[in-house]
This record gives structure tokens, sequence and C-alpha cells, in this order.
């Protein structure tokens, strides 16, 4: 008996079924041969390399277990020792700081005393920890201290801290001594960097006063005006602010 469809119908039968089937069919059995191939290959290839899998596994594991036992035995007690050192050559610093012959209390920091450590040991035999850093820091000062300003420049130049009070006051401090030494375009660089390394009330102001202080001297009366107001603007309560508009009459 015929099959009516409507017009634009589609006709479907019992013989197109069975080729869409076979179709499926073979569309199936293709995709996994392919999977099998694959499969073989991947055997083939971890067979083939074995030896190699199994040897970089190993070594990625005696890398992790290298990795751990030195943060664990070697570099902690590294770091516990270092501070005890650390602690010897800040207490011979605070000494010189309120000293008034300081000299050799800074001497003792540096180079150390009584057997202990002093800062350049400390940066030299604990390479890498936080101790060795502060001591670069400390060191720095204790050259300034000294107006052994050459060697300030040595250790702050590329000072670096996470502590951006430290980071502001050691850039600051290496403008103060390129300043002694006549480098008046790197003193009022690092004024500018350390005024711009954290916006605090303490090394903020006191950073742009001092670029505004050698702006002026250098002649250069609207650089100082732009540090000057800086400090009139945004830190109005700060101990600089409180002569900040005499120095803006100067460069008016």
């Amino acid at each position: 008996m015929a099959t009516y469809n409507k017009r634009g119908g589609k006709r479907y039968n019992s013989k197109n079924k069975l080729v869409d089937k076979e179709k499926i069919e073979s569309a199936t059995a293709e995709v996994f041969e392919s999977l099998d191939s694959g499969a073989s290959k991947t055997e083939n290839f971890v067979s083939k390399y074995q030896n190699l899998i199994i040897s970089g596994v190993a070594l990625i594991t005696l890398l992790v277990f290298v990795y751990l036992g030195y943060n664990t035995f070697i570099l902690e007690p590294k770091k516990e020792d270092a501070i005890t050192e650390l602690n010897q050559a800040q207490y011979y610093f605070n000494l010189a700081l309120n000293s008034e012959e300081p000299n050799e209390f800074f001497n003792n920091a540096i180079n150390g005393a009584g057997g202990k450590f002093g800062f350049l040991d400390i940066i030299e035999n604990y390479e890498n920890t936080p101790s060795s850093n502060i001591a670069v820091f400390s060191v720095g000062m204790s050259y300034l201290n000294l107006k052994q300003y050459d060697k300030v420049i040595q250790y702050l130049k590329d000072f670096k801290s996470e502590d951006v009070l430290l980071s502001s006051i050691a850039k600051g401090v290496l403008g103060d001594a390129y300043l002694q030494v006549g480098d008046q375009k790197n003193a009022l660089l690092s004024y500018e960097k350390a005024s711009n390394i954290n916006k605090n009330n303490y090394t903020a102001p006191k950073y742009l006063y001092k670029a505004g202080l050698l702006s002026l001297s250098l002649g250069q009366k609207k650089t100082a005006l732009k540090y000057f107001k800086n400090i009139k603007n945004n830190f109005p309560n700060s101990k600089e602010a409180e002569f900040i508009d005499i120095q803006i009459a100067k460069t008016e």
C-alpha cells in the first residue's frame, strides 16, 4: 500500500533505515579501530621508552626530595644561624648610634668582633637569606655614618626589600651619598624614587623636600616648586609641611 506524504515532506522506508544503520555501524567501527590503533601506538611508545620514562619520573621525585631536604636541613638552620649572627652585629650598630665615639662600634658592626660575624660576613656567608638582605641595608647605613660614601653607593644602589619603609630609606640614603660625592643628577633621581616607593607621611615628604632643595640649589625652580607643592597638597600633616610655604615662596 502506497504511503502518502504531504508536499515538501520526507519519505522514509525500511531500506533507508537499513542504509543509515550500516553507515552508523561503519563509522563506529572506524572510531574503535582508530582508538585501538592509538592505544597500540601508545603501548609501543611506552614499551620503547619505558626505561627513559621511569628514569624521568625517578629524577623528578629525587629533585622534590632534594628540594625538601635542602629547605629542612640546610636553608632553615642557615636562616636561624644568620639571625643569631645578625643580632650581634646589630648590637654593635645600636651601640654606635648611642655613643659619643661611634666609629669603633660601627667598624665592629661591619667587620665583626669577639669572634662574631659582622655585616660583611653575614652578606658573604648567608647569601639569599632575609638576614643577609638586612645586613646589606645596615652596612650601607654604617658606611654613611663613617662618611665612606663610595661604599654606601656600592651596597645600596641595588638594594631591594619587600619592606617598603626600608626600601624608601635605602634609596634616600643613596641619594645622600651621591650628593656627597658630587653626583647631583643621581642624587635627585634617588630622592625622587625614594619619595615614590611608599606614600607615607615620613619618607615621602622627607625625600620630596630634599629633592626640592636640591632642585632649588641647581636653579631648577619649576622642578623644585613641583616637589614642594606635592608636599603641601598631599602631605599637609608631615613635618616638612610646616615650612613648605616658605620654600614655595622662594620658587614663585
